[in-house]
């Protein structure tokens, strides 16, 4: 009977299951993390949100001062929109240009909340991105009506640049503005003056009513991403993964590997090392034997013993060891002069049935072996 030292659901299991442990912890945290977010993202700048980053008080102040406002999420119904209309339109990066364009036609005032470069060549050749500008209050420094009249607002988020002198820039940051005031289209930089959070701070409610309730009808339109005219709807799944879940992948999966390396480490040179009991061989024999007996294992005993007669008999007899069972046994009944069919039933014979017969057998190996021995 042999020991088996091959890995067994138990021992994969107390090996793995720190590292198993330490990704679910991972996951769980990123899913936590996620769904987080999302609630908090769920509404932004909504006119039906009443969360922090939501807008319905600016709503409710445009309502109560006459303004009718009909939110639109989808390019189609963009295109629904009455002519000389206010438009407010949050993430403009998000609509095809086409389409932007044309609702600018359209559109009386326009509000354009974070666009990036692509959207403000539409708007104004001459206005450019100039970096990120962090939210704090901030004094007008213009002479655009709707700035002047909030005075100090909480802005932020982008900060943009004009060579025309005739577009104004409002809320300096350094050499930038986070207003810009081209015509009938007013830049944002970010959306933080129309926020359930911080509407009542500061001038942020004058300069909300001052740009989108000059008119009596305010379409605020939010793009869906599941609008398919979108051109975020066609892209790939590599591309809408952010770049930061992308490197924690990458470092996940470095630390994974580095990981395996270490559990795949070489054991090195086999070690001696002084046994602190001698064990002699017949007592090794003899518990062999007892968990034999114990386990009812007649057959597999029967065939160790063959197995083991079998090879001092070839060299005894001078075989070679893959030596087969009528080499063998013919061989070794032509020197004791027995019967083949009895040696080879001895040596190669149906396993015993019971202690009597294991017995039995011993004793006739052991008897064959002794006359090969003699002859």
């Amino acid at each position: 009977m042999s020991t088996s030292v091959s890995p067994d659901a138990r021992r994969i299991w107390r090996a793995a299951r720190v590292p198993v442990a330490f990704l679910l912890v991972i996951f769980v945290v990123a899913l936590v993390t996620v769904l987080s977010r999302g609630d908090q993202g769920h509404g932004d700048l909504d006119p039906a949100s009443y969360d922090q980053g939501g807008s319905h008080a600016i709503d409710a102040v445009l309502t109560s001062n006459g303004v009718r406002t009909q939110t639109v999420r989808t390019v189609a119904d963009a295109d629904l929109v009455a002519p000389g209309a206010t438009v407010l339109v949050i993430n403009p990066d998000l609509v095809p240009r086409d389409q932007l364009a044309g609702l600018l036609e359209k559109a009386g005032d326009v509000v354009l909340v974070g666009p990036g470069q692509d959207v403000l060549n539409l708007v104004s050749p001459a206005v450019n991105v100039d970096g990120e500008s962090s939210v704090s209050v901030r004094s007008p420094s213009c002479e655009v009506d709707a700035a002047t009249s909030a005075g100090s607002v909480l802005l932020g988020g982008i900060r943009y640049r004009t060579t025309n002198p005739a577009e104004q820039l409002c809320y300096p940051d350094g050499g930038g503005g986070t207003l810009v005031s081209v015509g009938h289209t007013t830049v944002l930089g970010g959306g933080t003056p129309l926020t359930n959070q911080h509407v009542a701070e500061n001038g942020n409610a004058e300069l909300a009513l001052r740009l989108l309730g000059t008119r009596s009808n305010l379409v605020w339109y939010l793009p869906s991403a599941n609008d398919p005219a979108l051109g975020a709807a066609h892209q790939t799944f590599g591309q809408l993964i952010p770049r930061g879940w992308v490197f924690g992948a990458l470092q996940v999966f470095i630390a994974a590997a580095l990981f395996a390396l270490w559990r795949a480490r070489r054991l090195g040179p086999v070690v001696t090392e002084q046994l602190p009991v001698v064990v002699r061989a017949a007592e090794t024999t003899e518990g062999r034997a007892r968990l034999y007996r114990r386990s009812g294992a007649t057959e597999h005993a029967g065939e160790t013993l063959r197995d083991a007669s079998r090879a001092r008999l070839r060299a005894a007899l001078g075989l070679p060891v893959d030596a087969g069972p009528d080499a063998v046994a013919g061989t070794a009944a032509t020197r004791v002069g027995r019967n083949i069919a009895e040696v080879g039933g001895l040596l190669y014979g149906p396993p015993p049935a019971d202690d009597a017969a294991l017995v039995w057998l011993a004793d006739a190996l052991d008897e064959l072996e002794l006359q090969v021995g003699r002859s």
